[in-house]
């Protein structure tokens, strides 16, 4: 089988000196199928995952060891994998499935290593008001709180 470390260094050489693009993630499994995403904040060019797949190929040999390989972007839409798609997505909206609670849709305010901010709108009761009113929450996760992070996608 091939070696994960082995496909995730060849990507690691290849992603140095571009600017901006960094590794998601490398999945090898067991008969070897190799899938690779990387991501860009502009999102990820059809020329690049070739380029990336050519140069992983060069590296290894199908006559010592057979392989499927697949180079792709960060799927939209997708759960977050890595922290760099949490500063990319900062001002935009996501939705957040905490390990307690329910899904919760805000804008991603900020992120850092150890936690990230995301603003939501949500009734309070209010001293003299009659009713509820939508007031501006901002609620505070750190990474081992969620279940997952992820875009979501706006057609507007």
């Amino acid at each position: 089988m091939i070696e994960k470390t082995i496909v995730s260094n060849l990507v690691s050489q290849w992603l140095d000196g571009k600017e901006n693009y960094f590794l998601v993630d490398v999945n090898v499994s067991r008969d070897n199928r190799i899938v690779v995403e990387i991501d860009h904040p502009d999102g990820v060019w059809i020329d690049d995952c070739v380029e990336l797949s050519k140069f992983i190929e060069s590296s290894l040999d199908r006559d010592v060891e057979d392989y499927e390989l697949e180079v792709g972007s960060a799927g939209i839409g997708q759960p977050f994998k890595v922290f760099q798609q949490y500063l990319n997505h900062v001002g935009q909206e996501v939705e957040v499935l905490p390990k307690e609670g329910s899904k919760i849709k805000g804008v991603l305010k900020s992120a850092d290593e150890k936690c990230f901010v995301i603003g939501t709108k949500q009734k309070k009761s209010i001293e003299g008001k009659k009713r509820p009113v939508m007031v501006d929450v901002d609620m505070t996760f750190g990474y081992d709180e969620i279940n997952y992070t992820k875009y979501i996608i706006s057609l507007k």
